[in-house]
C-alpha cells in the first residue's frame, strides 16, 4: 500500500495535462465556406486542409482509375487500414464535396499548395509532388496520399477534427 501511494505522483505526472487533451480535437464551423473555397486550420500542431470542393473537383478524383494512382491505399483514419483510395473512401460520407486532411506532404514533411499542379489539387513546390482533388499523390517523390486525420460533422456546418 505504501509503495502504491508514493508511487502514484509519479505514474499520474505522465498523463497528459489539460492543455495537451484540449488539443486533441478542434472544431471547425464551416457554414460561410462556398464550393471552391479552402481553409487550413492547425489540429495536434500541423496544418489540416479543409476544401470544400467543386462538383468538378470530385468529379474528376472519381473518374481517376485506381491504376493512375501511386498509392492506392486510402490513408483514411475513419475507414480500415487497407481500404482503396476511391474518392468515396478520401471525402467525406454522405458529403462528398468535403475534403479533410493532414496537410503536410508525405515527402519530407513540407506544406503543399493549394489549387495547384496538373491535376489542380496540391503541390509541394520543394520536391515537386503532385496531389489531385483528393488529397492523392499522383507524380513526384511523396510516397503516400495525403493522410485523412479521424473527424465527424457534428451537425450539417461543424466538423470536430480528432
Amino acid at each position: 500500500m505504501g509503495v502504491a501511494a508514493v508511487a502514484w505522483p509519479f505514474i499520474d505526472q505522465m498523463n497528459p495535462d489539460a492543455a495537451a487533451l484540449a488539443l486533441a480535437t478542434t472544431e471547425v464551423n464551416v457554414s460561410s465556406m462556398s464550393p471552391g473555397q479552402s481553409i487550413t486550420v492547425s489540429w495536434r500542431g500541423k496544418p489540416v486542409f479543409v476544401r470544400y470542393r467543386t462538383e468538378e473537383e470530385v468529379n474528376a478524383a472519381k473518374e481517376t482509375p485506381l491504376s493512375d494512382l501511386k498509392d492506392p491505399v486510402a490513408r483514411n483514419e475513419n475507414l480500415q487500414g487497407d481500404a482503396p483510395a476511391t474518392d468515396e473512401n478520401r471525402g467525406a460520407p454522405d458529403k462528398e464535396a468535403w475534403l479533410i486532411m493532414v496537410g503536410i506532404c508525405t515527402h519530407l514533411g513540407c506544406v503543399p499548395i493549394g489549387e495547384a499542379g496538373s491535376f489542380n489539387g496540391w503541390f509541394c513546390p520543394c520536391h515537386g509532388s503532385v496531389y489531385d482533388t483528393a488529397g492523392r499523390i499522383r507524380s513526384g517523390p511523396a510516397p503516400t496520399n495525403l493522410p485523412i486525420p479521424t473527424y465527424q460533422f457534428t451537425a450539417d456546418t461543424v466538423i470536430r477534427i480528432g
